[in-house]
């Protein structure tokens, strides 16, 4: 019963075997190869627009490079106060873009407050020596917090930052499992909404460590300095065929989804138990996430019985779901929290 992360999922049989066929035989390097060319083709097809990419082994990678062709280092990125860019990755986007700041915005459930995005805007004033001048705004969705931006909610908040001359990163870790809960397309839940750029995650959806920073409309006359920046922070994998190899399969028939509404199916049903239970939801279930304020003497009889899961910062605790979360490990677990 392992509900820690979706990262400590395994990687779905089929993406390891598009591994195994891309390793027989030599390709071309740093991304010239068949499979990297396919994976932005395919990507081409779901978000039913040109774009240009850049593929990544870590979601801090692709959300730091991002951010990095967005503001410059005397600039600030707006962002929720409990995005994963603020508590989770370690000083990356600053490291990355050379000095700029985040300014971190409240909301209820992870997501961004327009009012306060609204005050934050008018307060912004590029001409003060004094300040950092917002330059981005960075939305995920999911958030942190396991909630859903649907796709107007994108929208209202991209708007909002583009008529400011801001431009609009959206964190896609778990884009996927947002797709399946708002029943939006990909267009509509990233470039029709808004988002310039695009951080999207396959790593925790079933493979073995792959992201793409996608690069929508005039973003992609960035795509140079993206290069140069992923080769100066070690972030141009030579054989990127591998990379290539686990986003095609990724979306091929659709496997991407069919994985997040597996995770979706038993997030859902894992937080039905726990509310039954007498437990209290912390935050909507939008996805692959449970955050419940548990019965008394829960949390210990889950890990005695040998779930693990994360005491959360508010009380609650977090419980996260994976594609390969088996009705058994959510039936073992309901039954121990009483």
């Amino acid at each position: 019963m392992n509900f820690s992360s979706d990262t400590a999922a395994p990687a779905h049989p089929a993406i390891l075997e598009a591994m195994v066929e891309a390793g027989k035989g030599p390709a071309p390097s740093y991304g010239s190869d068949k499979w990297t060319a396919a994976a932005k083709d395919a990507l081409r097809e779901v978000f039913e627009t040109d774009l240009d990419i850049w593929l990544v082994s870590s979601g801090t990678a692709a959300n730091a490079l991002s951010l990095a062709v967005l503001c410059p280092n005397h600039g600030a990125v707006a962002c929720h106060a409990e995005a994963h860019i603020e508590r989770d990755e370690r000083g990356a986007p600053e490291f990355f873009t050379g000095g700029a700041k985040l300014s971190l915005l409240p909301g209820d459930h992870g997501k961004i407050d327009l009012a306060a995005l609204k005050a934050r805007l008018a307060a912004n004033n590029p001409s003060f020596v004094h300040e950092s001048p917002l330059y981005a705004l960075s939305l995920s969705n999911l958030t942190e917090c396991g909630a859903a931006y649907s796709a107007a909610e994108t929208k209202e908040r991209a708007d909002l930052a583009h008529a400011a001359g801001l431009m609009v990163h959206l964190d896609g870790a778990r884009f996927a499992n947002a797709l399946i809960s708002t029943k939006a397309t990909p267009a509509q839940l990233s470039w029709k909404a808004g988002a310039d750029i695009l951080s999207f995650g396959a790593t925790k959806n079933g493979s073995v460590g792959c992201e793409a920073i996608i690069l929508f409309g005039k973003t992609r006359e960035r795509l140079p300095e993206l290069q140069a920046r992923a080769k100066r922070a070690g972030h141009m994998p030579p054989k990127m065929r591998f990379l290539g190899a686990q986003m095609s399969a990724y979306l091929k028939d659709g496997l991407w989804l069919k994985l997040a509404s597996q995770a979706n199916s038993a997030a859902r049903d894992l937080s039905n138990a726990m509310v039954k239970a007498g437990g209290r939801l912390a935050h909507p279930v939008d996805g692959n996430e449970v955050f419940c304020f548990l019965p008394d003497g829960a949390a210990d009889r889950l890990a005695k019985a040998g779930a693990t899961f994360y005491p959360w910062f508010d009380g609650s605790h977090r419980f996260v779901c994976s594609w390969a979360t088996t009705s058994a490990e959510v039936a073992d677990a309901s039954k121990a929290i009483g």
